[in-house]
């Protein structure tokens, strides 16, 4: 048990890193299967651009929007949007589009991966630029006038005199942009990874004091919100086979569920360090959360909307 303990305290201390790098095995793996066992080229004049650029951008797609699906920041922001009957301000919309942009960043990471590896592999762009027009003629430059006519056949690995050596050379081509899409991903990781940091309100024994609480909120969240429901559940059963009446049992209401529900933002004057903690301290009297200047989202703490309950029946 103290060791299962000890791994749940890594994967919670390095999940950012642990993601990326699950991401990028599951990638890396989904690309060999698709290569191995989907993919075949169809050696066509007319289908092999088509085809090459479905598979290597369609599943970089899926992935983008599955990005999308998986974040819990999403569903925050999306969950009620419609039904809201109050005027949404500019600053609102503001912190909104803030999000959406944060949101795309994070998914953006297992597509681009998804394209990189596949042009490590080469057998995709292979395919694709030997149905290209613009591109036949470029690789056949000096060659004889059968060479355009031969080059869809290339990736069949036609063993033709002289057709080799383009193979090679458009392998040589998909690997040599997969390392530079690499290398400009961790470049551009690193630069906003830095500014964000250079950026941040708080300090960074803070901030891991702070990612510590989300992690305990978010665990005693989900412990009393099994018993209260569980509580509440057998309540109305009871009553409802004893023909009683029922008994109060005291659950938050719609209006606190959408306070601790929305979008965190930083107040460098009163630090909250959850939505929850905010509404418990700014509470009114009518159970609506007190409005103050100065919240604005903050980049460097987006794993506080990460926060979320979780069935524990799917686990």
């Amino acid at each position: 048990m103290e060791k299962f303990k000890a791994v749940l305290d890594l994967q919670s201390k390095h999940r950012s890193a642990l993601g990326y790098g699950l991401v990028t095995l599951l990638t890396a793996g989904g690309e060999k299967i698709f290569s191995a066992v989907v993919f075949q080229c169809p050696c066509s004049a007319t289908w092999n651009l088509p085809y090459g650029l479905v598979f290597l951008l369609v599943p970089a797609l899926a992935l983008f929007v599955l990005g999308y699906a998986l974040s819990a920041r999403t569903w925050r922001l999306l969950t009620g949007c419609c039904s809201r009957s109050q005027s949404t301000s500019s600053s609102s919309w503001s912190h909104s589009a803030f999000v959406c942009a944060q949101l795309t960043a994070a998914a953006t990471v297992p597509a681009i991966t998804w394209v990189a590896v596949a042009l490590l592999g080469g057998s995709f762009y292979q395919c694709a630029v030997s149905g290209s027009t613009s591109m036949a003629k470029r690789l056949c430059k000096g060659r004889d006038d059968s060479c355009v006519d031969k080059l869809p056949q290339v990736p069949c690995k036609v063993q033709e005199e002289g057709m080799q050596d383009i193979l090679s050379q458009l392998k040589a081509q998909s690997q040599v942009l997969g390392w530079v899409l690499i290398a400009v991903v961790i470049l551009l990781l690193l630069a906003v990874k830095s500014v964000t940091r250079c950026f941040s309100p708080v300090s960074y024994l803070q901030l891991q004091f702070w990612e510590l609480y989300t992690e305990k909120e978010k665990q005693i969240l989900q412990k009393e919100a099994s018993e209260n429901a569980t509580q509440l559940a057998k309540e109305n059963v009871r009553c409802f086979f004893e023909c009683s009446q029922l008994q109060e049992c005291k659950t938050p209401s719609s209006k606190a569920w959408q306070h601790i529900s929305a979008l965190y933002t930083f107040n460098s004057k009163n630090q909250f360090y959850s939505m929850l903690h905010k509404y418990v301290a700014r509470k009114g009297p009518d159970g609506g959360l007190s409005s103050a200047e100065g919240d604005a989202p903050e980049s460097v703490l987006g794993f506080v909307d990460e926060s979320r309950l979780v069935n524990t029946h799917s686990v």
